[in-house]
């Protein structure tokens, strides 16, 4: 069974940092991406990064470019999503997921393409 672990979420000032971490197990695909979402009170679950772990391309939607990097630890099965400069209205539950198979990074920021999901970690960022 795929299983997605994530974790790191808390409570941080607005220009602070988190690191959120997704330990991923299970995949029986050597093509597959991960990808970090998120959902806000009120508001659908849309992409925010995502990795493939044929050729480490990466993909950040437009919110996040310059703030969040995404990054993978293959030796420990995890993929790291480093927060920089976070804004109150980066406030959401995240969650990572994994598509199994070939892909674009564009396509595996797209929540109906994904295959597996973890449970959510809250971050919330005050003003």
């Amino acid at each position: 069974d795929v299983q997605l672990q994530a974790s790191g979420g808390g409570l941080v000032q607005a220009g602070g940092s988190l690191r959120l971490s997704c330990v991923a197990s299970g995949l029986s695909f050597d093509e597959y991406a991960i990808g970090w979402f998120r959902q806000a009170p009120g508001k659908e679950r849309e992409g925010v990064s995502c990795i493939r772990s044929d050729d480490g391309n990466t993909y950040h939607v437009d919110s996040v470019k310059g703030r969040f990097t995404i990054s993978s630890d293959d030796a420990k099965n995890t993929v790291y999503l480093q927060m920089n400069s976070l804004k109150p209205e980066d406030t959401a539950v995240y969650y990572c997921a994994a598509h199994e198979g070939p892909g674009t990074v564009i396509a595996s920021v797209v929540p109906d393409n994904m295959d597996y999901w973890g449970k959510g970690t809250q971050v919330t960022v005050s003003s």
